[in-house]
């Protein structure tokens, strides 16, 4: 029954594109369908079988960002469009992209956390890290060595999404600690869009300046490690989106981490990609 109102749905938009033209003959008719775009066709019928939720125009002009495709060693294997990394027919079949997380802290030790707009594709209304995101298929965020390519990467989506200058988060400022290598279902789960990700995470601890992106940030704070555990113990009870990734993260790495802030790059470990 899905099918088939995916199936009216693609036929409704088809016969909107064309609806000019019914009152003319047959013929020009049908050269009109004809004159009309097959890739153009192809992208209303693919947003008409995304999913039930009404998708945000900005967030889906996102989705033609090229990510970068890796192997389950993060090893370079190609680019896909960040739609076709984040489809779950894509990841059921094991495609997988490069990713990084970001978590800022202020100079009293206070971690910035955000929530994400309703108007996410994936995982809205979530509470997350500072911020989460991916380095893109371009030059200067290929650049692999020191991570130095996911690091530029992440200082421009500070910005982009929480308005944080370049010059307050140096691309030298920011610790390269580990990766994880994860998977979920997006949440709602629409069983359309799910994260299948090898994600750097970097810390970074300086004061900066905050003018959110309303269409990526619902809302932010800064926390103490109190608090944090607080969110997280009730978060279920109480109907707290939690991203999945600042989850485990949390409960696995962050509070040793959160402790050493003065000396965190003890803990650095390139060599490991963590499968959680």
């Amino acid at each position: 029954m899905r099918n088939l109102i995916r199936t009216k749905s693609v036929y409704s938009v088809l016969k909107v594109l064309v609806r000019p033209e019914a009152k003319r003959s047959r013929a020009a008719f049908n050269q009109k369908a004809l004159d009309i775009s097959f890739s153009r066709l192809r992208y209303f019928a693919d947003i008409a079988t995304m999913t039930d939720r009404e998708l945000d125009d900005t967030q889906l002009n996102l989705l033609q960002e090229e990510c970068i495709l890796v192997d389950r060693n993060d090893k370079n294997i190609g680019s896909a469009s960040k739609k076709t990394c984040h489809l779950l027919k894509n990841i059921d079949e094991g495609m997988l992209h490069r990713a990084f997380s970001v978590f800022l802290f202020n100079k009293q030790g206070e971690l910035l956390i955000q929530q994400r707009s309703d108007a996410k594709i994936t995982f809205p209304g979530h509470w997350t890290n500072t911020c989460c995101s991916h380095p893109l298929n371009v030059t200067g965020e290929l650049e692999e060595a020191a991570a130095v390519g996911v690091r530029r990467a992440a200082q421009r989506k500070l910005k982009h999404e929480l308005g944080i200058e370049p010059e307050q988060v140096p691309v030298d400022g920011f610790h390269y600690l580990t990766r994880i290598h994860y998977r979920s279902n997006n949440v709602p789960d629409d069983k359309t869009w799910g994260e299948h990700e090898i994600d750097y995470i970097l810390l970074s601890q300086r004061d900066v300046d905050i003018v959110p992106n309303e269409n990526e940030v619902k809302d932010y704070k800064f926390v103490s490690k109190k608090d944090l555990k607080e969110l997280i113990a009730k978060a279920d009870a109480e109907g707290i989106l939690l991203t999945p990734w600042f989850r485990l993260v949390a409960n696995k790495f962050l509070f040793d981490w959160w402790e050493h802030l003065n000396n965190v790059d003890q803990y650095n470990d390139h060599a490991t990609i963590h499968r959680m």
